[in-house]
């Protein structure tokens, strides 16, 4: 799974906005949304913030398995 998809339902299953994760990367919504669409690329400090915030693992979150597993 392409981790652009996948952080799109991770936020979706959580009832979050796009405007509010881009309050948590210091970004505007859309900001944010071009992540989301590939207009855009993740930056690894926004990825590390992404795996605190939902307490997931890198490797879930970018797609590398498929076993959500919590971040340490």
């Amino acid at each position: 799974m392409d981790y652009r998809t996948r952080i799109r339902n991770i936020r979706e299953d959580r009832d979050l906005t796009q405007a509010q994760i881009g309050v948590l990367l210091n970004k505007t919504q859309q900001g944010y949304n071009h992540i989301e669409t590939g207009r855009a690329e993740l930056k690894i400090e926004d990825l590390i913030k992404l795996c605190q915030f939902y307490n997931l693992s890198a490797d879930y979150i970018i797609g590398l398995t498929n076993t959500p597993k919590s971040f340490k």
